[in-house]
């Protein structure tokens, strides 16, 4: 099934303002991940509104990074370090003081613990696997 241009265009827009609500939420919300989120919201934009795309790439808060990511797949280290910080800070909490909460009856706790050790390894890896963004003035020589 083909969509007129005209919807096909207003659900990319949708979608992208989901998207960024969401990614925005992210900043807030342990766990709830943010660059992603960006990143989805310029490609859902690139496809539905020049203007919204533009604006997108252009936003004083997170234009860059997605402009770094998507332009040369680089993250700066300052992003890293955010990244990394906070996702093992959300997954630690999680493991000691949420996970016997909410856990259900029965259930070793280990094993959760384990799976979100796994995780947080798993997505730290991920990351750090990226292309550090050089920083503007630095040489990519040593003098």
């Amino acid at each position: 099934m083909k969509f007129p241009e005209k919807v096909r265009k207003t659900l990319f827009i949708i979608a992208g303002t989901i998207t960024l609500v969401l990614g925005t939420l992210g900043r807030f919300v342990p766990l709830l991940p943010t660059t992603p989120f960006y990143l989805l919201t310029a490609w859902l934009y690139m496809r539905g509104s020049d203007r919204m795309y533009n604006a997108v790439m252009k936003n004083k808060y997170f234009g860059r990074i997605v402009r770094d990511f998507m332009v040369d797949k680089s993250i700066s280290v300052r992003t890293k370090i955010i990244t990394v910080s906070m996702m093992w800070g959300a997954i630690l909490f999680s493991a000691v003081w949420m996970v016997p909460k909410v856990a259900p009856e029965g259930v070793l706790l280990w094993v959760i613990r384990l799976i979100l050790l796994v995780i947080a390894i798993g997505v730290t890896i991920h990351v750090l696997s990226y292309k550090t963004k050089k920083q503007p003035g630095e040489d990519t020589e040593k003098q």
